[in-house]
């Protein structure tokens, strides 16, 4: 009975233990580091003030790793501890929020924080904004950056078209193109037949300039080959050599526009403006909820910002999300575009190769330290991080932190051309081919009509005959002139 107890007892601590360490790799709820706080010394430490420091945890300003942070704010908030000689505490913010006004008039997030000395500065990408400057006080912008929209590639990218070698030209060049190409090939016929230097005696010799010769030499040009007839004519030479031009900047017009195509590939994006947003109806939009960028497009007079907004506010508790994490997971798993900060947008779209950020910006602002009102440290924050801008400190732990082989991937993703990209060339070059071939049958058929009929024999067997004569087979001109035999015998 003892021996059993023991080993029910072990087992149990066992799995108790094996649980434990478990817990102790997973991810920490953002609850409990709330009410953490880390301290970090520089210097000696004696003397030196210390500054409670909040902040937002956001890949990559502000991470865990282990039991330490780590990330852009966190080496920044560092360099300037070393150049203002202070220590530091940091906490990360209690309701996970930047800073708006709630319902009864207080300020939510860090700025809320601020206001009520729960922290002393906060460290983090925070939005400089009038509504947040009239209750704290903000340093020189560390970080620059505007409103974007982040999109997931197969959501929006176009279906390449089967005709996607025809893009590069529009509708309308193409059917100029086409009508230039005919009144060229018009008026060389007509010089043609003018000239006496090209048509010396009309009566007794053949003009080798007709329509068809034409036509066929204005095609030679548009690809850049050589063909007959040849002009002899200083007129038909000038139209010919005007011609040629024409075709030359037109080929490079078409090669340019083509490459540039090809390389863009699925980044020609329906969505490049918030225009296009709004229009559109395959995907939700939203923003994270109480963040400058909501209230850019509340309080802005554009009617496509009210637009936007009003969509919002209608769809608030379905659209709006609580945290960037949130943000990028639901625009990775669903049809939802995410407006936030670009710069942030930047840094998901690198992380994560299905994403990208449509081209339009907004709103240009910057990410500033928020320090309260009348704080001694504002002024001296404000000169450091000049001075770190100055030295090239900040762009370095901009390329640093925003560095991914997402980045290098998307430079070299353009290798190899897909076949739908030139399924239409291959496709006309088929359809050529049959022409083609039909027409030749069409002529030697035509051709097997007369001969039989001059010669009194069968069609299809003067057909035959000639397909096998001008193909080289001998074994079947054999078999048929050896059945033709018995059958007059």
């Amino acid at each position: 009975m003892d021996k059993g107890l023991h080993f029910t007892i072990c087992v149990v601590t066992t799995v108790l233990l094996l649980r434990e360490s478990s817990q102790a790799g997973e991810e920490k709820d953002p609850e409990l580091l709330a009410e953490q706080t880390w301290f970090y010394s520089r210097g000696a430490g004696e003397g030196l003030p210390t500054l409670t420091v909040t902040t937002i945890l956001e890949d990559p300003y502000v991470m865990v790793r282990g039991a330490e942070l780590e990330g852009y704010c966190m080496e920044l908030l560092a360099a300037l501890a070393g150049m203002l000689r202070f220590q530091y505490r940091v906490k990360v913010v209690g309701d996970g929020q930047y800073g708006a006004v709630a319902a009864g008039g207080n300020w939510t997030g860090m700025i809320g924080e601020i206001l009520r000395r729960e922290a002393d500065i906060a460290v983090a990408p925070l939005t400089v904004t009038s509504a947040r400057e009239e209750v704290v006080s903000f340093t020189t912008p560390f970080l620059q950056t505007g409103i974007g929209i982040l999109l997931r590639k197969d959501t929006t990218s176009q279906d390449m078209s089967f005709f996607h070698f025809l893009s590069p030209f529009s509708k309308e060049t193409w059917t100029a193109l086409l009508f230039a190409y005919l009144l060229t090939c018009f008026c060389l016929f007509l010089v043609a037949r003018l000239s006496p230097c090209e048509w010396n005696e009309p009566k007794n010799e053949e003009n080798h300039f007709t329509f068809l010769n034409s036509l066929w030499f204005g095609a030679g040009a548009l690809a850049l080959q050589g063909a007959t007839p040849r002009p002899q004519a200083l007129s038909v030479r000038v139209i010919a050599v005007v011609w040629w031009l024409f075709t030359l900047a037109l080929l490079a017009a078409y090669i340019a526009n083509f490459t540039a195509l090809l390389s863009s590939g699925s980044e020609q994006l329906p969505i490049q403006t918030f225009e296009d947003l709004v229009k559109q109806r395959n995907l939700e939009f939203g923003t994270l909820e109480g963040s400058s960028t909501f209230y850019y497009f509340k309080n802005s007079k554009n009617p496509i910002h009210q637009m936007i907004y009003e969509y919002m506010e209608k769809r608030r508790e379905h659209v709006l999300v609580k945290t960037y994490q949130e943000a990028v997971q639901r625009v990775m798993d669903s049809n939802y575009a995410f407006i936030g900060e670009s710069i942030s947008q930047d840094l998901a779209a690198a992380r994560h190769c299905n994403l990208i950020r449509a081209p339009e910006v907004i709103g240009a602002r910057g990410f500033g330290i928020a320090t309260a009102q009348a704080s001694p440290w504002t002024k001296p924050l404000s000169i450091a991080v000049l001075k770190l801008r100055e030295a090239g400190d900040l762009d370095y732990l901009r390329n640093k932190w925003w560095e991914s082989s997402c980045l290098r991937q998307s430079r070299d993703r353009w290798g190899p051309l897909e076949p739908p990209a030139l399924g239409g060339l291959f496709l006309t070059l088929g359809i050529g081919l049959a022409l083609g071939v039909l027409a030749a049958l069409a002529e030697l058929s035509s051709s097997s009509r007369r001969a039989a009929a001059h010669a009194k024999k069968s069609c299809c067997s003067v057909f035959t005959e000639e397909i096998c004569t001008r193909l080289r087979i001998k074994g079947a001109a054999r078999q048929s002139q050896e059945t033709s035999g018995k059958a007059n015998a």
